[in-house]
C-alpha cells in the first residue's frame, strides 16, 4: 500500500512537472490533493480553450439558437430580448429595418471570444483549489466555480473586448443611424454602454455554457500523462 501511495504521487508531480507548475506545490501534499489541484486547473484551462476556438468560428454564436445574442433592450439588458421592446425590435429585424444587426451583434462576440483566452487563463491561474474536494465531483462543477468566484473581474475584462469588436464591427454607428429614422428603436433607450453591457452579459452567457460542455466531455475522457490517481478522481 506504501508503495503504490508513492507511486501514485510519483506520477501526479510528473504531470505537475508536464504543466510547469510542479514548483508551486507543497511535497508533502496527498496524492488525492494534488490529483484535485491539478486536474481542474489542467481541464479548466483546456475547456476554456476549446469553447473559445469554438465560439470565435464564423457564425458560431448566431447559429447556436441556445446562446444566440438576441438585441437589447431597455429593462432587459441583462438577458435575451423580451416584454414589448423585444417584439418590436425583433420585428424589426423580420421587417428589414434593423437587417443584419443582430448577426452583426453575434459576430462581434465571437470576435471577443477569439482574444479573451488570456483573461481566462488568468482567472483560472488565480483560483484557490481549497474548495476542490466540493466541486471535483460534480460533471461541471470547475466552470460553476470560476463563474462563482470570477464572474465580475471576467466581465470587467470582456467587455473591452466586447466593445471594439461591436465598434469595429458598425453596430454603435448602425443602431445611431436606425435611432434617427425610428422612433421605436430611441424609445428602447439603447446607447454603447447598454448595447455593450448586454452583448457582454450575453456573451459570457454563451462562453460558460461551452466551457461547462467542454469540461463534461474532458471529464469523460481524462487527461493523459496524469496517471491513475487522478483519472479516478475526473472519471463520473
Amino acid at each position: 500500500m506504501t508503495r503504490q501511495i508513492e507511486w501514485n504521487r510519483r506520477t501526479v508531480l510528473t504531470g505537475a512537472a508536464t504543466l510547469g507548475i510542479a514548483g508551486l506545490l507543497p511535497s508533502q501534499a496527498s496524492a488525492q490533493g494534488l490529483a484535485k489541484a491539478i486536474g481542474l486547473s489542467s481541464i479548466l484551462g483546456k475547456a476554456t480553450d476549446g469553447a473559445l476556438d469554438k465560439l470565435a468560428q464564423p457564425n458560431a454564436f448566431y447559429d447556436d439558437e441556445e446562446i444566440r445574442i438576441g438585441l437589447p433592450i431597455m429593462g432587459n439588458l441583462g438577458g435575451r430580448s423580451g416584454g414589448l421592446f423585444g417584439r418590436l425590435m425583433n420585428a424589426g429585424d423580420r421587417l428589414g429595418i434593423l437587417s443584419g444587426v443582430t448577426r452583426t451583434i453575434n459576430d462581434a462576440a465571437g470576435l471577443a471570444a477569439g482574444e479573451a483566452k488570456p483573461i481566462f487563463r488568468d482567472a483560472i491561474n488565480e483560483l484557490s483549489f481549497d474548495d476542490a474536494p466540493g466541486i471535483i465531483n460534480e460533471a461541471d462543477g470547475g466552470t460553476q466555480y470560476l463563474r462563482a468566484s470570477s464572474n465580475d473581474r471576467l466581465h470587467s475584462r470582456f467587455e473591452p473586448l466586447v466593445d471594439a469588436a461591436l465598434n469595429k464591427l458598425g453596430v454603435y454607428q448602425s443602431f445611431d443611424g436606425l435611432a434617427e429614422k425610428h422612433r421605436f428603436i430611441r424609445d428602447a433607450g439603447l446607447n454603447r454602454e447598454s448595447i455593450n453591457r448586454s452583448v457582454t452579459n450575453q456573451g459570457l452567457d454563451g462562453i460558460f455554457s461551452y466551457v461547462g460542455k467542454e469540461e463534461r466531455e474532458f471529464r469523460k475522457n481524462p487527461v493523459r500523462g496524469l496517471g491513475d490517481a487522478l483519472g479516478g478522481l475526473l472519471k463520473r
